[in-house]
């Protein structure tokens, strides 16, 4: 258990604030949906819309109410109190381009972080009506009708080899093209299944069982902190393409455990 473990008190009080902000973002993510909504262009070619934008003023001015000098990691605002012992990281909505489209593949992500180690998570997908959530020592948790009083547990697989995996990942392109990954395509060849599924999505996959891996580059540390904590704490590992354990690495590979480090070798072109 991390030194840097919160009390339960602490915990359950972080995750019920995290609950309302999620709440709240699905209100404003689903208003949005599918409308006419104001986009803009980021200086990394990357699209940010009025919905992104309010989504983050309200966490963080809820999060600054609640807890009064704590750090602020942000997709869109940036970092503040950077040497805050607690952190909160706050992507108002993962996958922009998805929800531009019209795809229902979006969520907003939140974590809570203390001394750099992920304590509280949630990921909110309304358009998807999905809910996932996680603390440390506490499991991850996928929530029901009824939210989190009818929550099921989750558990990663139990598939043991590469061949046996369904592997996902998040632009083949951009994965190969960063030249984290140099055996990519060939571990593809070599799984039972491969999808391009992306974004968080892979990683809520991976924690409910539903595929052994979710590899990714190019993303941030509000994209990772959230699924790291849930692919963790329902048995997994979450990691860069060299093995650190990190969410600001310049990649993420996120299994159930059993094909980790067999998965590291091949996509770093090492062989089985």
């Amino acid at each position: 258990m991390s030194e840097a473990q919160a009390s339960k008190v602490e915990l359950l009080r972080w995750r019920s604030v995290a609950l309302a902000i999620a709440d709240e973002a699905d209100r404003l993510a689903m208003g949005g949906f599918r409308r006419d909504v104001r986009i803009e262009t980021k200086r990394d070619k990357s699209l940010v819309t009025e919905i992104d934008q309010a989504i983050e003023r309200m966490a963080r001015e809820t999060l600054r109410a609640e807890f009064p000098g704590c750090g602020l990691v942000g997709e869109e605002e940036g970092t503040e109190a950077a040497d805050a012992s607690l952190c909160w990281y706050v992507d108002p909505i993962d996958a922009t381009h998805n929800f531009v489209r019209g795809v229902p593949v979006f969520a907003t992500l939140l974590a809570a972080s203390v001394d750099g180690e992920i304590q509280v998570a949630v990921v909110s997908a309304p358009a998807l009506r999905g809910r996932w959530m996680a603390w440390l020592g506490g499991g991850a948790w996928r929530a029901g009708e009824a939210g989190i009083q009818d929550a099921t547990r989750l558990h990663v697989s139990d598939v043991a080899t590469i061949e046996e995996s369904q592997l996902v990942y998040g632009s083949r392109t951009a994965d190969m093209a960063s030249g984290e990954m140099p055996g990519l395509d060939r571990t593809l060849a070599e799984a039972w299944r491969e999808r391009g599924f992306g974004d968080f999505w892979g990683y809520m996959l991976v924690a409910e069982g539903a595929a052994e891996a979710m590899v990714e580059t190019g993303a941030h540390p509000w994209d990772w902190a959230a699924p790291q904590l849930i692919v963790e704490e329902a048995g997994g590992r979450f990691t860069t393409a060299r093995g650190e354990r990190r969410i600001d690495g310049a990649s993420a590979v996120a299994t159930n455990g059993r094909i980790h480090d067999d998965l590291l070798r091949r996509l770093r072109g090492r062989g089985a």
